[in-house]
């Protein structure tokens, strides 16, 4: 469990920061950078459930990314030289089951969706637009683990669940928008 007692501590003063198991890094790191741009995105997911008006399951969808927004945040925080513990003191890493969950409910919210004739600009009501951000934060994320896997081990099950995430995202803010009804399509080439 979290114990938080004290909020500054003033160890990141000079710059740098702590990850999971005492190893420090610059704050500008790309570790450090991607799971501060996932709580960034798991941010945007907070507003975007204001705009929800708890309407089941979208809440309840969005408060479980929510949780796997932190999990995926520990498990970047955690570089894989702590996978060799096992039992109760393994490092939390996202599990494909996660994966998995976001597919079946992409599938679950696509199907009473049209087939789309052009790409959607973001807008349409409150929810859909606040979720087109949350998913346009959730790609910069994915651009950050990439970079980040291309020079560091990182979980394979986290990079697929930050994509699935942004998919995800895109449907949701469709449902959002009536079915897709109040999608605003992009017109190629209309203010030439």
């Amino acid at each position: 469990m979290v114990k938080l007692n004290k909020i500054y501590t003033r160890t990141g003063d000079t710059g740098d920061t702590g990850l999971v198991g005492g190893s420090r890094r610059p704050k500008h790191d790309l570790r450090v950078e991607a799971y501060g741009t996932v709580d960034e995105a798991n941010s945007m997911i907070g507003i975007a459930r204001c705009h929800t008006r708890k309407k089941a399951p979208w809440d309840a969808m969005l408060k479980r990314i929510q949780h796997d927004l932190f999990d995926l945040g520990a498990d970047l925080a955690t570089p894989p030289v702590q996978d060799k513990k096992t039992g109760k003191n393994a490092p939390l890493r996202i599990v494909d089951a996660q994966v998995t969950r976001l597919e079946k409910e992409i599938d679950g919210l696509n199907k009473n969706l049209s087939p789309l004739r052009s790409f959607v600009l973001p807008g349409g009501t409150d929810l859909a637009a606040t979720l087109h951000l949350a998913r346009t934060i959730t790609r910069r994320a994915e651009r950050i683990v990439c970079a980040l896997a291309a020079v560091e081990k990182v979980n394979p099950a986290a990079i697929k669940y930050i994509n699935r995430l942004s998919d995800h995202l895109f449907v949701l803010a469709r449902v959002a928008n009536d079915d897709g009804a109040k999608d605003v399509l992009w017109e190629p080439g209309v203010n030439r």
